[in-house]
């Protein structure tokens, strides 16, 4: 049985665009510039997010999803992250509600309280409505803490602080900062190798996360779960080739994990660069943007 206690929050939204991703992954950037060892999950099917935040993290990320891997999964790959994490963080989708199983029901089921980012933008007292009602939505779910984002100026900040019901209280505020952005395309993200400057640009919006008072550790959660059996060697002694690289690859890493646990030998080649494609058993092609 793994058991730990590890500070950890689910970084949350009313819903999509109002600025999670950035959020998750220049916390993951701060506390691990600040020495912790800093494990990101991320809620849902996504392939694009990962890539920022295991940039950011400098930490494998793991798809966590009830439906899609399984409640046994979701718990195991928490607890196991536990053994050695200082910190865990799960980035979620669309709203905190939005979708079934939705983020707030992974929060629930692994007992991670929900961490809301709010788009403070064009927005006084509204705030603290907005904030009670996804804290109140659901009795089973505990938001202590919500961040503000996109703020005008210190005063915007403190009525938005001064507009939080009791019980609820602000992480912080995240003055409108272009080291807050990350590139994005028609399908999404643009990808962490596209980006060359993409460690600088998670240094900078670290450092503004910094300088909004957002070093302060969560509450720690206790993890506990069984790991599961290890899977059978059907893939001994074969070996699958996986095209990988800037039209190839949208894979998660946890499917290559079990092709390795399961035997198999994986060898890595590029359609783009490379001229033969390499002896094998078996071929993958993963998706990926089609230009």
């Amino acid at each position: 049985m793994m058991e730990n206690k590890v500070p950890a929050a689910m970084i949350t939204a009313p819903g999509s665009g109002q600025g999670k991703s950035m959020v998750t992954a220049a916390l993951a950037r701060l506390h691990r510039n600040a020495g912790r060892n800093v494990r990101v999950f991320k809620h849902g099917p996504d392939y694009l997010d990962p890539m920022v935040l295991e940039v950011a993290s400098g930490n494998p990320v793991y798809q966590l999803h009830p439906w899609m891997t399984g409640e046994d999964e979701c718990r195991w790959r928490l607890a196991e992250a536990a053994q050695s994490a200082d910190l865990i963080l799960v980035e979620g989708s669309m709203g905190l509600f939005d979708g079934s199983p939705s983020s707030g029901d992974l929060a629930k089921l692994a007992g991670i309280p929900a961490l809301p980012v709010i788009d403070a933008k064009g927005m006084a007292q509204t705030f603290g409505a907005v904030a009670l009602g996804l804290a109140s939505f659901d009795s089973e779910l505990p938001v202590h803490q919500v961040i503000a984002n996109k703020i005008g100026s210190p005063y915007h900040g403190e009525l938005l602080r001064e507009s939080l019901p009791e019980g609820i209280s602000l992480l912080g505020a995240i003055p409108r900062n272009d080291a807050m952005n990350i590139p994005d395309r028609h399908l999404g993200l643009v990808q962490a190798a596209e980006m060359d400057d993409l460690s600088d640009r998670l240094d900078k919006a670290a450092e503004v996360l910094m300088s909004a008072g957002m070093d302060v550790l969560p509450k720690p959660v206790s993890f506990h779960f069984e790991a599961p059996s290890r899977p059978e060697l059907l893939l001994a002694g074969l070996r699958i080739v996986v095209a990988r690289d800037a039209a190839f690859s949208f894979i998660y890493r946890a499917n290559l994990d079990l092709l390795t646990a399961m035997g198999a030998e994986l060898v890595y080649f590029s359609p783009l660069t490379d001229s033969e494609v390499p002896m094998a058993d078996a071929l993958w092609l993963p998706g990926g943007y089609p230009e």
